[in-house]
């Protein structure tokens, strides 16, 4: 007896889904048809154009397009290969305008935030090695400060 009411009630299930699925039916011709007025096409129906088919109703015939005609691939194949076996000079290119101009352009871009913290750290270090001498040995101020930018002008020469 549950084995008849379970059967009822998918029997109940697949005729609720067969009218919704109408209805969606329905409604979806009602907006392809909505869809054609609006574009102005009438409702007709483009014509074929058959290229690899022959069909066999005598109303399609005038739709049928010509076979292609393959092209003359020898003569293409001759000039190929006319021009594969002139050699081209090499002289005659200018090797300066292919190549850039700094090959290494790049490379500057891609250290430059780098160098500019080592440039702080040096700044730094240098500062704090003056400041250490001055400590050590507590005399002429004057002679120490130029010799830190005796130093200095050194370190910079050398770059």
């Amino acid at each position: 007896m549950i084995m008849a009411e379970s059967v009822g009630a998918l029997e109940d299930h697949a005729l609720k889904r067969k009218e919704r699925l109408k209805a969606l039916r329905q409604k979806h011709d009602e907006s392809a048809g909505e869809k054609s007025n609006k574009t102005g096409a009438g409702g007709k129906i483009p014509k074929p154009i058959f290229r690899s088919y022959r069909p066999v109703d005598e109303k399609l015939h005038e739709t049928v397009l010509e076979p292609a005609k393959p092209g003359n691939v020898e003569s293409e194949i001759e000039e190929q290969l006319e021009a594969a076996q002139t050699r081209v000079v090499i002289e005659e290119l200018d090797i300066t305008t292919l190549a850039p101009r700094k090959p290494d352009w790049d490379l500057k871009r891609d250290i430059a935030k780098k160098l500019e913290k080592l440039e702080k750290r040096t700044q730094r270090a240098i500062a704090e090695l003056i400041r250490d001498r001055l400590k050590t040995e507590q005399t002429d101020f004057a002679t120490q400060v130029t010799i830190g930018a005796q130093s200095q002008k050194d370190y910079d020469d050398d770059d």
